[in-house]
């Protein structure tokens, strides 16, 4: 008798149900499983016989095949573990348990019968809610934050006993509750904008791109801030969405990466140093790259002329569309990648290009070589252009600074006037531009001003539209309804900033 138990597979974030179906019948001791199955997914034969042996339901003279449906589907990883052990007891007459067919199961098998945690069981879990199924069983995970999801019913078990019984009544449901998100007030950041010395002008444009989630590049001197103000930049920015949380904390897991709290916005800053699949994702098996696993966060990247221009070129897509797309023989995954980019670099070889300070000793044609490793396109694609100077300690102290808490307020307020216009949770950067122009429609003054400052700058058509979504980003920190004449200058600015001789390539020489 063939037995059918649904389980949940993973298609990189996107899962789908996969009907795990076993048979049972007599010959020669042995479990073969179909379907297009991984290693790690052909190593659950002998965990499954390990554990038949353990709960006394040895499979001697015994042919156990396991189809994994749909076939045409190549299945990884070790969830399908419990789904197998199910159907081999109800196949082969060791139990009678009813197995619903609104009822999924995933977890991974030791020796003794016992469930243990597996990557990707937080996107399994919404997979199974998105397939309108009405429970899982899955081991308990700490590391997975709360989920309520209405009318899905989430069955916590240890072994495959417990299973057992749940489903025959003889013990009664237990619903344990995952790690607790943590609250705004016990959040911690190990920096704050208070404590930076000079730099308002930075200061103001890292707020616009908190507010509006618009790309930064900085340029300037060693020693200048770059680096300070880009690591302290996610103390301004708001607490993650419910929504937000349960994808970070998804691509983590398929990552198998550290994550210190599902409540903040990720901040990923690689070395120059990694390597294009590591920062983009991919292998075998593709998994999330650093891009990914600054969704819904900050991308840092210091030192950006250093990075391969290969590397560089590859961030194209995932800056235009939010989403990285892996294609293998096997299997193309989508993983999502919608953040915030800051680069930092320095003007020149030598670093003092633009210097009141010291001498730059490089060429022009050493200038040029050095900033032509971040291509034309990449630069298009940012939004703020940021040129950076050492600030003198003995002209500025801490008076009157600003604390991240004080900034941060106004950065939340102006995200949710956005998400208010726009009726979801999307911000000016991110909205298509006929739908931002539709809700801020520009005065025919402002528009031929605009046209006539771009042309004038030699600003491309993107460049063009991202000036008009900064003046809409720099109306909403105002509190303002229409964007004024004031926030479009002020956007120019933002995004023509440059220091005198960095421009142009000119070098000081003495």
């Amino acid at each position: 008798m063939s037995v059918k138990v649904n389980s949940i597979g993973l298609k990189g974030l996107e899962g789908y149900l996969v009907q795990v179906e076993v048979q049972v019948m007599e010959g020669v001791e042995s479990v073969v499983i179909v379907g297009l199955p991984d290693a790690s997914l052909k190593e659950s034969r002998e965990r499954v016989l390990a554990a038949m042996h353990t709960m006394g339901h040895p499979l001697a003279d015994k042919k156990v095949i396991v189809n994994l449906s749909p076939a045409e589907q190549k299945k990884n990883g070790p969830l399908f573990d419990l789904a197998i052990a199910l159907g081999v007891l109800k196949s082969g007459g060791f139990v009678s348990v009813k197995l619903p067919s609104d009822t999924a199961f995933i977890g991974a098998l030791s020796l003794d019968g016992s469930i243990v945690p597996v990557q990707g069981m937080l996107p399994a879990i919404l997979a199974a809610k998105r397939l309108k199924l009405k429970t899982l069983y899955l081991p308990y995970d700490p590391n997975i934050p709360e989920v309520e999801l209405e009318g899905f019913n989430l069955v916590y078990v240890s072994s495959i006993q417990d299973v057992l019984d749940y489903l025959s009544g003889s013990q009664p449901f237990s619903f344990q509750r995952p790690s607790r998100i943590l609250e705004d007030h016990e959040i911690r950041y190990e920096r704050d904008f208070r404590q930076i010395i000079g730099h308002e002008f930075a200061k103001r444009a890292l707020e616009v791109a908190a507010a509006g989630f618009h790309h930064v590049m900085m340029d300037g001197p060693p020693g200048c801030g770059k680096s300070l103000l880009a690591e302290t930049f996610t103390s301004i920015l708001p607490p993650l969405s419910k929504e937000a949380q349960l994808e970070k904390v998804s691509l983590y897991q398929l990552a198998d990466a550290s994550n210190e709290s599902p409540f903040l916005p990720p901040c990923r800053s690689p070395h120059h140093s990694s390597s294009a699949v590591s920062i983009i994702g991919g292998g075998s098996h593709p998994k999330p790259g650093e891009v990914s696993l600054a969704h819904r966060g900050v991308l840092f990247l210091d030192e950006l002329a250093e990075f391969t221009k290969k590397t560089l070129d590859m961030l194209r897509q995932p800056l235009e569309n939010g989403k990285v797309t892996i294609s293998r023989a096997h299997s193309t995954v989508t993983y999502p990648a919608k953040f915030l980019f800051i680069g930092a670099m320095n003007p020149c070889p030598c670093g003092y290009l633009g210097s009141d300070r010291q001498y730059c000793t490089c060429s022009k044609k050493q200038v040029k070589a050095y900033q032509n490793r971040v291509s034309g396109p990449i630069r298009d694609r940012m939004d703020i252009l940021l040129s950076l100077k050492p600030v003198s300690l003995n002209q500025n102290d801490l008076t009157g600074n600003e604390t991240s808490e004080e900034v941060r307020k106004r950065v939340q307020e102006a995200r949710q006037r956005q998400f208010q216009r726009y009726g979801e949770q999307v911000t000016n950067s991110e909205v298509p531009f006929e739908r931002l122009v539709k809700a801020s429609p520009l005065r025919e003054k402002q528009e031929q001003m605009i046209k006539h400052l771009c042309m004038k700058q030699g600003f491309s058509n993107r460049v063009h539209i991202k000036v008009i979504r900064l003046a809409r980003t720099i109306t909403d920190l105002k509190g303002e309804r229409d964007i004024s004449d004031e926030a479009i200058w002020e956007a120019f600015t933002l995004r023509k900033r440059r220091q005198k001789g960095i421009g142009n390539h000119t070098v000081h020489s003495r």
